[in-house]
């Protein structure tokens, strides 16, 4: 019993993707009054009170009973540099980097600068009930060392890495690497951060437009050298992106511009592939890549509606991202309400338990972390989430306050808070058993 300590409230986990399931109630378990056991910071056990209390005499719990226990969030999509540009106003893609992104990354160059808005950023995540992400740092090396040593005071699992950007005029002067820098940095980081504790490395040309054709060859050699590393870019986000890529590359899409520098595969993830055709899809498939949705930046910058369903048709893995800054919110609650909203748009529909899914278990398995972590599967890390349903007016109404509401379901308890909520739902956030967050 040494070291075991367990959590009683609601609990609500995804054990399969509901897409592939007969009805959703096959992709979930849920415990109106269960308690779950953590012992040396993974699941041990996981029950109904009357179970766990029969096999654990002694067990000393922490009672949230009223509330609802999740897996942690995990954001496959996020710029930390970008939290102070949040909501800048009124332009497209291309525009709004040369505006206001490059500049706010600009100050990353200064590490105690790093440093401060990495601490800030970190703490945002888990008021958010965020406890892993796939961040992106700036083209200074110490932008990345700034963001790891922060997460591992926290004991956060986190990936990512330094951003490479070498092609004029695309990457500004005072933003700008070159290829052979930016490999050797990289090496550098992989080999001081990567697989450190819960910390992970990306490779990370920050999209096709601002590296140059020697650039994208290094981060592959990168990738060759390191197979355990992950790859994270852009990809097909805006229109006019689109076009200026064929233009600079000349291949017959976006996605095989990747394709021809050996940039797709397990471990790679593309953030937004709105404007995607059916030859990329088909890639994405062989190649097994993944996808970071991001509904909330698609709508804030205009850049158009991700087509989720022709995306899980073709069989290619996809959690749920932010993209803060273009995102204006740290909340996947509020970005899994803009998901739905995406979905409508195109008479396309999206359950609560698919859009949880694709902020836990879902995003787990984009990331290849799915045998860690994004459910309470025993053995697994306890990154976990104390939800209050209710913490405003208007939710108490909704949940509690009609006779004829089907809010005695927990499919509709959990819409009510995705369409609802915000960070003020995150009554307490847990890494590896240990509160990190509180209100």
């Amino acid at each position: 019993m040494s070291g075991c300590k367990g959590f009683r409230g609601s609990i609500f986990h995804l054990i399969k993707n509901p897409s592939l399931c007969a009805n959703e109630q096959e992709a979930y378990q849920y415990f109106e009054d269960g308690i779950l056991v953590v012992e040396d910071g993974l699941v041990k056990d996981l029950g109904s009170v009357e179970e766990i209390t029969a096999r654990y005499a002694d067990l000393p719990v922490t009672h949230h009973e009223g509330k609802l226990l999740v897996p942690g969030f995990i954001d496959t999509h996020i710029h930390y540099p970008q939290t102070e540009m949040i909501a800048s106003y009124g332009l497209q893609l291309l525009d709004w980097l040369q505006r206001y992104t490059f500049p706010t990354e600009a100050k990353f160059a200064e590490k105690s600068y790093a440093s401060q808005m990495a601490k800030t950023f970190l703490e945002e995540l888990l008021r958010n009930g965020t406890t892993t992400a796939m961040i992106f740092s700036t083209v200074h090396k110490c932008s990345a060392e700034a963001l790891f040593e922060e997460a591992e005071k926290l004991n956060m699992r986190i990936i990512t890495g330094k951003v490479m950007m070498d092609r004029e005029p695309f990457a500004p002067p005072f933003l700008r690497d070159t290829a052979e820098s930016s490999y050797t940095d990289s090496k550098d980081l992989i080999a001081q951060w990567h697989n450190k504790g819960r910390l992970l490395y990306a490779v990370m040309p920050r999209f096709a437009i601002t590296s140059s054709e020697e650039q994208l060859k290094m981060a592959r050699q990168l990738m060759d050298e390191h197979p355990s590393v992950y790859m994270h870019t852009h990809l097909s986000e805006n229109k006019d992106e689109v076009d200026l890529v064929k233009e600079l590359f000349g291949d017959a899409t976006y996605t095989d511009t990747y394709h021809r520098f050996g940039l797709l595969g397990p471990k790679s993830v593309f953030a937004h592939s709105v404007h995607m055709s059916d030859p990329e899809w088909n890639l994405f498939k062989e190649t097994d890549s993944c996808v970071s949705f991001c509904p909330a930046s698609n709508f804030f910058l205009g850049s158009g509606l991700f087509d989720l369903k022709s995306c899980e048709e073709h069989g290619v893995r996809v959690g749920m991202g932010t993209d803060v800054g273009g995102g204006c919110t740290f909340s996947l609650l509020k970005v899994m309400c803009d998901a739905y909203k995406a979905c409508q748009l195109q008479r396309q529909s999206l359950s609560a338990v698919k859009a949880f899914y694709l902020s836990t278990l879902g995003a787990a398995s984009a990331l290849s972390l799915d045998s860690k972590l994004g459910n309470f599967v025993v053995g697994k890390e306890a990154d976990f989430l104390v939800l209050d349903t209710t913490p405003t007016v208007i939710s108490k109404i909704r949940l509690n306050g009609s006779s004829t509401s089907s809010s005695s379901t927990i499919e509709d308890r959990l819409f009510a808070v995705m369409i609802l909520g915000d960070e003020r739902n995150v009554a307490r956030t847990y890494i590896m058993g240990e509160e990190k967050h509180r209100i």
